[in-house]
């Protein structure tokens, strides 16, 4: 993907950029070079600096993209209507929500639940406290009659709990490897300094990396081209452990823009799948000004669901973001709303649900502990085994 036109940073946004790269050069190495992992993390998170860290614009038209739940209440409500479903057989139950965003989904899903049907709690996993700061003041003008049950965590729970897990945009936002082949070897690329800014450059890949990415090459049944590129989440199993592992009962759903493995690592998608967004625009740039704008890599859900394996989870359902929202029920969901604006409602529908546009470009897995039948969310179509 050739980089568009960008617009230039302000200068006090530049400055914060300038100091991350001073930390990015502050953590490399002897060689003078970082993993790409560690390039990413630190581009995302580094605290006060990093893009999720740093007190910048993100969502809606003002800031660097859009998510289903800033386009309008559809696509939580749709959700409340599958954790009321989940609610009816765990008694007690908590809602977490994994990076809450503007805290907009939240706002929906608890307006959209009768009081009979509330959760204990709604629990938000946010690390970035400017995003802890805007979805409070969404859900106290939003619910103020249900804010308090809402908190705020540091870390996963720590008790056994029931319920429901909502992770939206969440995986694409995990740091990732890279990988390339040359001459049959496994190599990783990293990040190495320049007078102006960040370049790419290779090693030997990590005995981890390259273990997995054999596995890769043997799930598939080829070996990768000579100069194939690609990502891989290697610590997305502990990572899912870590967020599911005190949930007794109940549903941890998933929601990003991903394929199964085989799609995934097709062999005339030969750069991967890492992707940047600057001000709404899509670009390949990685090193443009870094924690400035989003980086993000596209979610292998056949990695996922290896992963919900080995940390005692069952896969009871994959399908495309549109026929979730059909099976949670969506079209009532919408007669409940034909005396709101029919253009916007319409518009909202179109983004959702449309192939080309989040319909099937995002795809839904739902994750299930002790559940007695399958989630309505994924009665009408069962994409499992693409996996």
């Amino acid at each position: 993907m050739a980089r568009p036109i960008l617009p230039e940073p302000p200068d006090d946004l530049k400055r914060l950029s300038r100091a991350l790269q001073q930390r990015l050069h502050d953590a490399m190495g002897p060689d003078g070079e970082i993993s790409f992992a560690r390039f990413m993390e630190m581009a995302l998170y580094e605290p006060g600096l990093g893009y999720y860290s740093a007190g910048l614009h993100k969502l809606g038209a003002a800031g660097d993209f859009v998510t289903a739940p800033e386009l309008g209440d559809v696509f939580g409500a749709c959700l409340a209507r599958q954790a009321r479903e989940v609610a009816s057989g765990t008694g007690d139950w908590d809602i977490l929500e994994i990076g809450a965003g503007s805290g907009r989904l939240a706002a929906t899903v608890l307006r959209e639940l009768d009081a009979a049907d509330l959760p204990r709690r709604y629990a938000i996993l946010e690390r970035s406290a400017d995003l802890r700061a805007v979805q409070r003041k969404t859900l106290a003008d939003a619910v103020p009659d249900r804010f308090e049950r809402v908190t705020w965590l540091d870390r996963p729970p720590t008790e056994s709990w029931r319920g429901l897990v909502l992770a939206n945009e969440v995986l694409d936002a995990l740091a990732v490897e890279r990988f390339e082949i040359r001459d049959g070897d496994v190599r990783q690329l990293c990040v190495r300094a320049t007078d102006d800014g960040f370049r790419w450059s290779t090693r030997a890949a990590p005995a981890a990396l390259e273990a997995q990415v054999r596995h890769l090459e043997a799930d598939i049944g080829a070996p990768f081209a000579d100069g194939y590129r690609s990502e891989i989440q290697l610590h997305l199993p502990a990572w899912l452990d870590s967020v599911t592992e005190r949930l007794e009962q109940g549903l941890a759903l998933f929601i990003d823009y991903g394929y199964p493995r085989r799609e995934y690592y097709r062999a005339e998608r030969r750069d991967g799948t890492l992707m940047c967004h600057y001000r709404h625009r899509a670009h390949d740039d990685v090193f443009f000004w870094p924690g400035l704008q989003d980086l993000t890599a596209w979610v292998d859900f056949t990695a996922l669901a290896e992963a919900a394996d080995r940390c005692g989870l069952d896969v009871d359902g994959y399908t495309s973001q549109a026929m979730f929202l059909a099976g949670c029920g969506l079209e009532s969901v919408l007669e409940n709303r034909m005396t709101a604006d029919g253009a916007a409602l319409a518009a909202e529908v179109r983004q959702l649900t449309l192939p080309g546009l989040m319909g099937e470009r995002f795809q839904v897995m739902g994750l299930g502990r002790g559940l007695e039948r399958e989630p309505r969310g994924f009665s009408l179509l069962d994409l499992r085994y693409r996996l």
